[in-house]
């Protein structure tokens, strides 16, 4: 999959901004300090924010960054989106007939990537922020399902 830390790091100022008292500008000092991301990258992150509609600007003494709508109703993936990161887990241009190899054909492969990278679209937006800041993300990963041995 194509995440790289635009979208990890979007997603984390984004879940710093949504645990901060409502109502009250964060700069994104505050945030750089608290989840250790590079402020310049912040700057170039939240005006991708800003034109996604996921926060607005408030300019002046005390100004910073508010969250445009309630952490209930932002799903991560808009907030990937926001930052022009592409949910994919195959190597082609996403819903292009054309494949990945050298005569445009597709892999063998090619269907269980792009379904994954389905999958991981559908479950991203299911999750809001409000859910990750409130950590109640649930979910069997890091569960093996139980094996069993053949001729037991």
């Amino acid at each position: 999959m194509r995440l790289s830390t635009k979208g990890r790091y979007a997603v984390m100022a984004m879940a710093d901004l949504a645990s901060q008292p409502e109502g009250k500008p964060v700069s994104l000092a505050d945030i750089a300090i608290r989840q250790e991301i590079s402020l310049s990258y912040l700057e170039q992150l939240f005006g991708r924010l800003r034109k996604g509609g996921l926060v607005k600007s408030v300019r002046g003494p005390g100004g910073g960054y508010l969250l445009a709508r309630t952490a209930g109703q932002t799903r991560i993936s808009d907030i990937i989106l926001a930052v022009d990161e592409p949910i994919q887990a195959t190597r082609c241009t996403p819903g292009s007939p054309a494949g990945c190899h050298n005569n445009r054909g597709r892999c063998l492969t090619h269907d269980l990537w792009e379904e994954l990278g389905n999958q991981i679209y559908l479950y991203l937006s299911s999750v809001s922020l409000e859910q990750v800041i409130n950590r109640t993300v649930l979910g069997t990963s890091g569960h093996l399902p139980a094996t069993t041995t053949a001729g037991t």
